[in-house]
């Protein structure tokens, strides 16, 4: 039988011990008690392992991934129900995937105004340093961008941007026929 970094059934076993001890405190109107410590460095052995994934390892955000998943498991914790699954490596690996999409759609998002920013300050730069005799009339399209890379970024972006808002307004369903 073949070892996993994550032992499920002793993961489900310690959350099963902890729901219950959860159960017990609010009966006696106590504190809910912490999560186990077990269950904290699964978390993060999943996260980081799934970091190391060929669609995220060459991120520079990595950590920040990590920690994005870890933060939502945290917060998703007492949603995992035993009773409909047992098999909370799997139920945590998907909220860390998705934490971990999230953080590269901010970080996209990010960039793109960063970029977005450096077009807008060469812009007036340029508008600045114009004279206001100079008998050529200041044009958009005579700015040049050095950067191609940052060019073709910021299309791809607004492009995706687009085809979201694109897509949603599709009619779907029986709205096709009303549309007419």
């Amino acid at each position: 039988m073949a070892t996993h970094y994550v032992d499920n059934k002793k993961l489900y076993e310690v959350i099963i011990d902890f729901k219950h001890k959860c159960i017990e405190a609010k009966k006696a109107e106590q504190e809910k008690p912490i999560i186990p410590n077990y269950v904290g460095q699964c978390i993060m052995m999943i996260a980081t392992r799934l970091s190391h994934k060929p669609n995220f390892v060459n991120y520079s955000f990595r950590d920040e991934m990590i920690s994005d998943g870890v933060e939502n498991c945290i917060s998703y914790f007492d949603n995992f129900d035993p009773a409909k699954s047992s098999n909370p490596f799997a139920y945590f690996t998907q909220i860390i995937y998705y934490a971990f999409l999230r953080r590269i759609l901010k970080e996209k998002k990010q960039t793109y105004i960063k970029h977005k920013s450096a077009e807008f300050s060469m812009l007036f730069n340029d508008l600045t340093n114009q004279n206001e005799f100079d008998e050529k009339e200041f044009n958009f399209f005579n700015l040049e961008v050095n950067n191609q890379v940052a060019v073709d970024f910021i299309k791809s972006f607004e492009d995706s941007v687009r085809d979201k808002k694109n897509k949603k307004k599709t009619a779907k369903g029986i709205e096709k026929f009303f549309e007419e």
